[in-house]
């Protein structure tokens, strides 16, 4: 196993169909241009002597060419957070070296004269690889090598360098996408961050079904509406607080415009059920699917399939209707399990943490070794239930619980009724520090319209334990979130305290 199979078998099987679009630049590379420029790229980066390939840039042609290069030269490939600071990019840098690193042209100089990187812009190297240089030799075989190493956004200390190797990878795409299962006019629009797992399996995943690829570099609504116009999109993946900024800009029009599009895929956050509501309503034929992964379980593990939203939407019943911000049922070849803090199996509508065992489950760090357990199951440290029917319910971190007197409270419990307030259109909930308690339940809160703390208050009391009901509510005119749409608790929890 290697992750240039999937690249091998897209420019035997349609080598003249476009793979990726950069309507920034206004480039585009079929799919043996891209095979051809990975080789090219690959011998090159086997010159240098460089053990890794950074990539360091907003999303553009060069991010597939140096993914499938990365895997046929036999290095790992490392995509870094290009919105980091300067010290902290320069940490991880040191954690890679020697490294062959491509960045923006603006950023080349900040590295030229640093031992263990060698730095080539983005035109650079595109220009070398789509130069028309000699291949690489065969790649490896070897499914235990590394593809890729990616770090987690380190939220809690420095981050951790997530190891996938090629069996991860690839088991992860073959177990979940047919291969030239894509139309030749179909077209996706990717606008997550090239550094994320999600941006990942989308190359991957686009790739190995022969979809034409849009690359959006920075997201803004109404470019997002834009381009999924101009280019006839038919499919897009994007993360809660995208889809609700998109549904904001097109509220009001009589004709979105988009009669093209027929799947929307999200996931990276919890996404609130007022906002997929409006999402369906105003996308009447399109087919909706979220997606739940982790970087560990090389991207998605559960979905929420298109018939399941339609269901759920058209439900009379409230527990029916709540299932549209479940994350669904497992992948075929994924196990999930809910434990309580002993370890120990917990009924269905019991809350805890998420353990999950498959072929794609890596749970593997460099330097740190895998926390999967003797039987290959990954603890994931988030938290949610399972229902009587399998469907799977997040619930945050479990990092987050709140512990009240002794009493272990989820945050995603409360919030959840909160957000069922018509007055509320976000809302989180953490614990501060209590001399009576020693953990307080305060929150911030979204307002859609008018209401008082009070009513607040007394909802939460009239559906759950008064000892759930919030102390203190602010209201603030937005919450942190990051650009993969989880939600910044560590930022609320410090502002409330």
């Amino acid at each position: 196993m290697n992750i240039m199979m999937l690249l091998e078998m897209a420019s035997s099987g349609f080598g003249d169909r476009v793979a990726f679009v950069d309507p920034d630049a206004g480039t585009s590379i079929t799919y043996e241009e891209l095979f051809e420029a990975a080789g090219a790229a690959a011998s090159y980066v086997q010159s240098t002597g460089a053990t890794r390939l950074a990539m360091l840039d907003v999303s553009n042609l060069a991010i597939p060419v140096a993914l499938f290069a990365s895997g046929w030269a036999g290095v790992p490939y490392v995509p870094l957070n290009y919105r980091l600071t300067a010290t902290e990019i320069d940490a991880l840098l040191a954690r890679i070296e020697p490294a062959y690193l491509v960045t923006e042209t603006d950023r080349v100089s900040s590295f030229e004269d640093r031992d263990g990187v060698q730095t080539a812009s983005r035109e650079d190297f595109l220009t070398m690889a789509r130069g028309g240089g000699d291949a690489a030799g065969e790649w490896s075989m070897d499914q235990e090598e590394t593809a890729v190493l990616l770090f987690t956004s380190g939220t809690t200390g420095a981050p951790k360098a997530a190891v996938l190797r090629h069996k991860h990878l690839v088991s992860y795409i073959i177990g979940s996408v047919e291969f030239m299962g894509a139309a030749e006019d179909d077209a996706a629009l990717v606008c997550v961050p090239p550094y994320h797992i999600a941006g990942i399996a989308a190359v991957m995943s686009s790739v190995y079904s022969g979809r034409r690829v849009v690359q959006l570099a920075n997201f803004s609504p109404e470019r997002w509406i834009e381009i999924a116009r101009s280019e006839k999109i038919t499919t897009a993946f994007v993360v809660p607080t995208m889809l609700s900024r998109i549904v904001e800009a097109l509220e009001g029009e009589g004709d979105i415009g988009m009669p093209n599009l027929q799947s929307l895929s999200y996931g990276g956050g919890k996404m609130p059920l007022s906002v997929i509501e409006k999402a369906m309503k105003l996308f009447p034929n399109c087919d909706f699917t979220n997606a739940y992964g982790l970087t560990e379980t090389s991207s998605t593990i559960t979905v929420l399939g298109p018939e399941e939203h339609r269901t759920a939407a058209a439900a009379q019943d409230e527990a029916g209707r709540r299932r549209l911000v479940s994350v669904g049922v497992p992948l075929p070849g994924i196990e999930l399990e809910i434990r309580d803090e002993e370890g120990q199996l917990v009924p269905a509508g019991e809350r805890g943490e998420i353990y999950v065992r498959g072929e794609q489950v890596s749970g593997e760090y460099e330097g740190r070794g895998s926390v999967v357990d003797a039987d290959g199951w990954f603890p994931t440290r988030d938290a949610g239930f399972v229902d009587e029917d399998g469907y799977l319910f997040l619930d945050g971190r479990a990092d987050d619980v709140i512990v009240r007197g002794g009493e272990n409270m989820s945050p995603g419990e409360i919030e959840d009724v909160l957000l069922e307030h018509s007055a509320v259109g976000d809302a989180a909930i953490v614990g501060v520090p209590s001399e009576e308690w020693g953990e307080a339940v305060v929150g911030a809160i979204v307002r859609k319209e008018d209401v008082s703390v009070e009513v607040l208050q007394d909802w939460v009391k009239q559906h759950l334990r008064s000892s759930r009901v919030p102390e203190r509510l602010e209201f603030w005119d937005e919450l942190p979130y990051n650009e993969t749409g989880k939600l910044l608790r560590r930022v609320v929890k410090e502002r409330l305290s």
